[in-house]
């Protein structure tokens, strides 16, 4: 898949997600397969860049290739100003929320509320696209409810504007991210627009993949939930698309190492107050639906230092390799 001068290889990208898609997230997701990793969103207000939040979701030292920043606000000027800044700060795509329904950015005037107003989201794509040389992407959903869908019309706004690339989450803001997601409407915005096109929503194994691909003709595919303590879902998906075969699911040990990895990674970047609390998230993720689950989660959540934390996850995951997670639970 082609944005701009940017080669997406293979076309399996990790959707933004608040509070998740950090740096450490997409560094590992990228190593796992990714062929692209959008940031969390960053504001647009100049007044907030410099807090440690905004100066976090900013860092982009070290990561690979290609780097997407998502921005979010709902004036255009702020926008483009937004897109200059990340840009200036190594981001080589940015992409424009308009998909995000969490009440706290929509009552903000943002997110997917811009759906609302075609002429105002016209006036952002427009002055994001001529702020910088690099590509712009937009997110959105597929309209406000399930009887005013208006995607196809923002489609053809973005397009007209430049925008270079387009991800259709299939549900409305009103949906939240409730019922299943539709994908109807975004193989129609596929048929509508020349421009490259992603399919997101409930995509979460390597034969939904391959039923949303065929379905809606889309050049690449989006995964947000679905990664959530399952990165290697991209390496899974993109060798299923490649190959139609199916890769075996990582082994235990495998999902043990690369957990450690990620803790470390968010000790390294968060320090390790900050790093342990919100390790603690990932942790429920990564021993969603294992045996003892529960019981590990409630003692890893109890520790309140990086040694603890890694020596509870390392026992807990070689108990499940040994076969034996009763005797972590004991042990507990």
């Amino acid at each position: 898949m082609q944005i701009g001068a940017l080669h997406i290889d293979p076309p399996v990208a990790l959707a933004p997600m608040a509070g998740v898609t950090d740096k450490p997230f997409r560094q590992l997701c990228k190593r796992l397969g990714a062929g692209l990793a959008v940031s969390e969103m960053t504001t647009s207000d100049p007044r907030l860049w410099q807090t440690r939040k905004s100066l976090h979701r900013m860092d982009h030292a070290g990561e690979p290739d290609p780097v997407s920043v998502q921005i979010a606000g709902s004036d255009p000027g702020r926008l483009a100003e937004a897109a200059r800044y990340n840009v200036a700060h190594g981001a080589q795509l940015i992409d424009i929320n308009m998909g995000c329904p969490a009440k706290k950015v929509c009552n903000a005037w943002a997110g997917s509320a811009l759906l609302a107003d075609e002429p105002l989201v016209a006036r952002i794509c427009k002055a994001v696209v001529e702020a910088v040389e690099v590509p712009v992407t937009l997110k959105i959903r597929t309209g406000q409810t399930p009887d005013h869908r208006n995607a196809l019309a923002i489609a053809r706004i973005a397009e007209n504007c430049g925008i270079a690339a387009l991800a259709v989450h299939g549900r409305t803001r009103s949906q939240k991210y409730e019922g299943s997601a539709e994908y109807d409407t975004i193989a129609a915005v596929k048929a509508e627009v020349s421009i490259p096109v992603f399919a997101n929503g409930d995509i979460d194994s390597p034969a939904k993949a391959h039923e949303v691909l065929k379905h809606t003709r889309v050049d690449a595919l989006m995964i947000g939930r679905a990664a959530q303590g399952r990165p290697w879902i991209f390496r899974e998906v993109a060798h299923f698309l490649a190959t139609g075969k199916a890769l075996p699911e990582p082994g235990v040990s495998e999902v043990r190492d690369i957990l450690l990895g990620h803790l470390d990674a968010l000790y390294a970047f968060y320090g390790e107050a900050t790093g342990v609390r919100i390790a603690r998230k990932h942790l429920g993720w990564y021993a969603k639906d294992r045996p003892e689950n529960a019981v590990f989660r409630a003692v890893a959540n109890a520790a309140e230092s990086a040694h603890e934390q890694q020596r509870l996850t390392r026992d807990y995951f070689d108990a499940l390799a040994a076969g034996v997670p009763h005797e972590f639970a004991a042990a507990a």
